[in-house]
């Protein structure tokens, strides 16, 4: 098998994705197939040798292929008619695990999203919430600070949580599951946080919390449940970015604060601790 071979073959193992990426970017499966050619074309111009991570550079590709489609096009916001399950032979071609995290946990902030935000907080939005790339990898994508990233994705998350269409986002409901959450992580109550959890939860912690015992990256109701069974004993109810969250406070100081999407149940939580992350956080301790 020659290069080129090789690195066509590895390129279709990403096509599913990069194809839900594009698809949730732009709307339209039509023009997420040319997002995804357009990804083939710059990978085969590209230096092949310089890319470590093939994946997460195709992610960031497909991400930016969108943006500049969404640039040219920044008028348009017409909510997404075409889903995978009216796209005949191309049900087997897509992953049923990560196509039920995206369309069944996220359900009507997804749409909330498509429909209101802008190019950048969409794709900030996709890549970072839906598809876990790090803020440090966007950054250069949008041309921003990682911590203007975070800004980013706060300001888009809480566009959807406040969306009208959804009535479950009602910030006051929001806090309850919080605070519900923090209780029954605090006392051990696993069957409670499973309640409390979409089954397809993502839990996300950046390298300083994960190296202060945190999860890391973990999905499934389940999973994170039985990480936070007897945990946030230190947790306290706080307002991360204007959305109900918690921080811990240790010695007056903050040490990690975690951030929640919650739609009719919990779909999302982001724990960090880097300094300079912390820094940018608006952070209000009840």
């Amino acid at each position: 098998m020659t290069d080129t071979e090789l690195l066509a073959q590895r390129f279709e193992e990403q096509r599913p994705r990069l194809r839900a990426v594009a698809r949730r970017m732009l709307g339209s499966t039509a023009e997420a197939e040319d997002a995804v050619q357009d990804t083939w074309l710059r990978l085969s111009r590209a230096d092949v040798e310089g890319i470590d991570n093939l994946p997460g550079w195709l992610t960031t590709t497909v991400g930016r292929v969108c943006l500049d489609r969404l640039g040219a096009s920044a008028t348009r916001h017409e909510q997404p008619a075409d889903t995978a399950a009216d796209e005949p032979g191309t049900a087997d071609e897509v992953d049923p695990e990560r196509e039920a995290l995206l369309t069944e946990s996220v359900g009507r902030a997804l749409d909330v999203v498509l429909r209101t935000l802008g190019p950048t907080e969409r794709l900030v939005f996709v890549l970072h919430d839906m598809f876990a790339v790090s803020f440090d990898e966007l950054a250069p994508v949008v041309d921003r600070s990682p911590a203007a990233v975070r800004q980013i994705a706060s300001r888009a998350r809480r566009r959807v949580q406040s969306g009208p269409s959804a009535p479950e986002t009602d910030p006051a409901r929001q806090r309850g599951v919080v605070e519900a959450f923090l209780a029954a992580s605090r006392e051990g109550r696993f069957d409670d946080l499973l309640t409390l959890l979409d089954p397809h939860v993502v839990l996300r912690s950046d390298a300083t919390a994960a190296g202060m015992g945190g999860a890391g990256a973990a999905h499934g109701s389940a999973v994170v449940a039985a990480f936070f069974s007897g945990r946030a004993q230190g947790a306290v109810p706080a307002f991360v970015d204007g959305a109900p969250g918690a921080a811990v406070v240790v010695g007056g100081r903050v040490r990690l604060v975690l951030s929640f999407v919650v739609t009719d149940r919990i779909i999302g939580i982001e724990v960090v601790a880097d300094p300079d992350q912390l820094a940018a956080v608006d952070l209000v301790l009840d």
